[in-house]
């Protein structure tokens, strides 16, 4: 019995790894949608989850099991591309994983083991939501959520959110540092840092909250500069893009991928959230901030870029898409990685001229119904026009 199942779930590992990935119907101009997702629990190999000793595991059953694979840092090193996942277990920790592919559409394979950070946190209970920046310094840096118990209070699930930092050259060997403080800012997550140095200094995009789940005072995307990032401090935090009332952003918003540097300004993918009767719902748009001035924003299409769509409403976490990880590569293909319902990762693929057009061209949100209207009106009315000339 136990090599019997073995060898089918093997070989079913073998044909999902080995499955070509393609384009689904979906149309908008912005994007390409993909049929399947691009990691799933059922690409995590046997060995993280079984015990592969027929004499201490005779029923051949699941001993460390794996519940989902979400909210992937993204990186292109050598020709190769190489997702950072956030992998939950069935006792509900989550860790990190490396896995690469030749095409970054499909063939994702995990390395032989999950990374293990540094000890450097006794408080640490999980991580998560790794942002992988390629900085100017020459290193590559993972930002991610470092959560600990709060023992302020008796509420047993009351936590504190931080933004963890490690440091590599190769993603296998991982220095870390201190986490960020941010001096006016009680808890942090959905920090991401900038590639570049800003006046001589580390930039980080943050997120000021009130407590773990409530951003209650945070107006919505931060950024702030910190002297050495060794030892990472910022005192003030400018707010870029705003939460805003009866918008995809109104209850909450955090920075996502890495920003895109463009000859137009710096194109930012990030998530908003908005309360409904069934609960928050998270989609993914996108803005820009200014070149010389990268906490300025100078555009911000109207509305969501990626909502989530059929089966990806579905999951641990129902009616979300979060991304925490895009990928540009030598021939300006934008490869936009994405988590649905807290569960599975999937890929939207653009190129870097379909995407600048959307960020600089599509118009903002008017912010009232009546104005929405009349915005629409107009593009009615120059479409008839242009078709009347034809």
């Amino acid at each position: 019995m136990f090599c019997e199942r073995y060898y089918v779930e093997k070989e079913k590992q073998e044909r999902l790894l080995c499955r070509n990935n393609r384009k689904a119907d979906f149309y908008n101009g912005i994007y390409d949608r993909y049929e399947y997702p691009v990691l799933t629990r059922e690409h995590v190999p046997l060995t993280w989850r079984y015990d592969l000793d027929p004499q201490t595991n005779p029923y051949f059953m699941e001993r460390l099991g794996i519940n989902a694979v979400m909210n992937s840092g993204a990186i292109y090193l050598n020709g190769k591309y190489y997702l950072v996942a956030r992998i939950e277990g069935n006792d509900r920790k989550s860790f990190f994983g490396v896995a690469e592919s030749e095409n970054g559409v499909d063939g994702f394979r995990f390395w032989d083991y999950p990374i293990l950070l540094p000890d450097t946190c006794p408080e640490e209970t999980n991580v998560y939501d790794m942002r992988l920046t390629k900085h100017e310094d020459g290193y590559i840096y993972g930002v991610f959520c470092s959560e600990s118990k709060d023992t302020s209070v008796n509420d047993l699930s009351a936590a504190v959110a931080e933004a963890g930092i490690v440091r590599t050259k190769d993603l296998k060997n991982w220095e870390r540092l201190p986490n960020l403080k941010t001096l006016r800012s009680p808890q942090q997550r959905n920090v991401v840092l900038h590639p570049e140095l800003v006046d001589g200094k580390y930039a980080f995009y943050t997120r000021p909250m009130d407590d773990f789940i409530e951003t209650g005072s945070g107006g919505g995307v931060g950024f702030g500069l910190c002297e050495d990032i060794t030892n990472a401090v910022i005192d003030e935090e400018k707010m870029t893009s705003l939460r805003k009332y009866h918008t995809i952003t109104e209850a909450k918003n955090g920075a996502g991928a890495t920003p895109i540097k463009t000859d137009e300004g710096w194109i930012h993918i990030a998530h908003g959230v908005r309360n409904t009767a069934a609960g928050l719902r998270y989609v993914i748009y996108a803005f820009a901030t200014a070149l010389e001035d990268p906490s300025k924003v100078i555009a911000e299409p109207s509305g969501l870029l990626i909502g989530p769509r059929g089966e990806e409403r579905v999951g641990d976490v129902s009616n979300v898409v979060f991304t925490n990880g895009a990928i540009v590569n030598e021939n300006g293909e934008v490869f936009l990685y994405y988590a649905s319902s807290d569960t599975r990762m999937h890929m939207a693929k653009t190129d870097l001229n379909r995407l600048k057009d959307y960020v600089f061209h599509t118009p903002a949100d008017p912010g009232r119904s009546v104005d929405c209207v009349k915005q629409r009106i107009e593009l009615i009315q120059k479409n008839l026009l242009y078709m009347k000339k034809q």
